[in-house]
């Protein structure tokens, strides 16, 4: 735990990629190789379940350290992040300990087994082992909120420097359903392996935004274009008789969309086809918050089925008759994505993302503007030549998002931040007028510069009307413009309302707060853009 709470903390306190990557390769150098695989699943995104309630931890935090209840609450408040709060206020440890990464997460893993008695227990005994911020680590693995600061690009680069493998064949070994607590560093990372396990997807290739338009990345005959459809980005696997649809996040979700146990009988045998799954119902894509409805349920119902079908709009093909095609230009996977597109039985569950034709980037610009129309959230443009890549690179692949609809909003209430923001106030909940009262629709934490935040934060503080707890109600005097990428009705909300993104797109210094907009302003834009 010593080596791998020291990598964090070198990780979280640079900037600089190449520093990152040093620190990383130096770690896997003296590693062992359990210790290795744990470190991979968790900037993988494998972590375990949390074992242990946060107000449990919160209790014993409080009652080791001699602080009452309050105190530690006004502490954790201030800090803005648990895990740190709890590492900073306990008593020294009573020892030291030289375990492994492996040991401990073996620990957090079998506290889930334990009874609440046996679970404070072995907490408290792990905190007395641990100086401050392995502590912290510690807190961080057994609460599941464990961030490190290290994309899985640059760790899978990482690897590949430690063990002489192609970047490209460790993304890909990586990717899959499998497990920590039983995989092998030799099996999964070293061992020459004739074919793959027939479930794994390959590594998402992910575009970057387009900000300033497309003059700047070429001329129109050198792009493909197509809509960026709204919904979730997914793999589907047909390999072994079997099929298997994965997120663009890891996630195994076959079970979740039963429509594509029809993709066996679809699509032959060694295919794979990346596309985005959308819910379509009678000739139509439904608005993304239907598909909400079907997230991390854990059972589907014939209701579920029934209100929110899906299909997968396909745009390209990244295995056909069991050969990897990335490597092949966008144009010629196009072209054998159509070609299989035009073979298969007439069903609607797959469907074809058709490309727009489009003579210069004026033309094109008038089409994405409409986006709305037809449920898409902007333009996607790929190079007819570029391969396809692994993670976010540019210069292939890129979106061009629609504008995002805004509303102009009064703060009512604020949150201190967590973080490096935890000693500012940066959450806001935000109104709109009902005749003379505030009705509140929205919160947002982001968009501002850090400037910014410290003036808003001085203000909060200068202009609290009441305190509940971390939240404080201030004067109703600052305007925002709130920027959304969308807007859906909402039995949960007092507005009627739910956005979907919203941030602060600017701070309305110049407009008082009687000017900003009213309730019936945000019904309108529901009655044009929402459902």
């Amino acid at each position: 735990m010593k080596h791998f709470s020291s990598l964090f903390r070198n990780l979280d306190e640079t900037n600089k990629t190449n520093a990152k990557v040093n620190a990383l390769v130096h770690y896997f150098n003296q590693a062992d190789d359990a210790d290795k695989i744990w470190c991979i699943a968790l900037l993988s995104g494998k972590r375990p379940k949390r074992s242990v309630r946060s107000t449990d931890l919160r209790e014993w935090c409080a009652e080791l350290s001699g602080l009452p209840a309050w105190l530690f609450e006004e502490t954790y408040h201030i800090v803005g992040d648990l895990a740190e709060t709890i590492s900073k206020v306990l008593p020294p440890p009573l020892t030291s300990s030289d375990h492994s990464l492996t040991y401990w997460m073996e620990y957090i893993m079998a506290l889930g087994e334990c009874t609440l008695s046996e679970r404070k227990s072995r907490v408290i005994d792990a905190w007395n082992r641990l100086d401050d911020f392995e502590k912290f680590v510690f807190n961080k693995l057994m609460m599941g909120g464990f961030r490190m600061g290290i994309s899985q690009k640059l760790m899978v680069r990482a690897l590949s420097l430690h063990t002489g493998k192609d970047e490209n064949e460790l993304a890909h070994r990586i990717m899959g359903n499998w497990s920590p607590a039983v995989e092998n560093f030799e099996e999964l990372i070293l061992e020459e392996r004739k074919e793959d396990d027939l479930s794994k997807p390959y590594p998402f290739y992910l575009a970057y935004a387009l900000e300033n338009g497309p003059e700047e990345i070429g001329e129109p005959g050198e792009w493909l274009a197509e809509h960026k459809w709204d919904g979730i980005r997914g793999q589907l696997i047909v390999r072994g008789g079997q099929h298997y649809l994965w997120s663009r996040g890891e996630e195994l979700i076959t079970d979740k969309f039963p429509e594509f146990d029809l993709a066996p009988g679809l699509l032959p045998d060694g295919t794979v086809v990346d596309g985005e799954i959308l819910p379509f119902k009678d000739g139509q894509i439904l608005g993304f918050q239907d598909l909400q409805t079907r997230i991390g349920r854990k059972t589907i119902s014939t209701a579920i089925l029934k209100k929110a079908p899906v299909v997968m709009r396909m745009y390209d093909l990244l295995e056909w008759q069991g050969k990897d095609l990335r490597s092949k230009s966008q144009e010629e996977r196009r072209q054998i994505l159509e070609t299989l597109y035009r073979s298969l039985p007439v069903n609607p569950l797959l469907q074809l993302s058709e490309l727009i034709d489009f003579e210069n980037w004026e033309e094109l610009a008038k089409i994405r503007s409409a986006s709305r129309d037809v449920q898409a959230e902007g333009i996607m443009l790929k190079n007819r030549k570029g391969s396809y890549q692994v993670g976010r690179k540019k210069g292939d692949w890129w979106k061009w998002k629609v504008e995002p609809l805004t509303i102009d909003a009064v703060m009512i209430y604020a949150m201190r931040g967590h973080g490096r923001r935890a000693n500012l106030y940066t959450d806001y909940t935000f109104a709109v007028w009902k005749e003379d009262e505030l009705v509140p629709f929205t919160k947002a934490y982001s968009g501002l510069t850090d400037a910014e935040f410290r003036k808003v934060d001085a203000f909060v503080k200068r202009n609290t009307i009441e305190r509940f707890g971390p939240v404080r109600s201030v004067t109703p005097e600052l305007v925002f413009e709130i920027a959304f990428e969308g807007i859906q009705r909402s039995k949960r909300h007092k507005s009627g309302v739910a956005l979907r993104f919203p941030r602060m797109k600017r701070w309305r210094q110049d407009k008082p707060a009687s000017e900003a907009n009213t309730l019936d302003d945000l019904h309108d834009l529901l009655e044009h853009y929402g459902s």
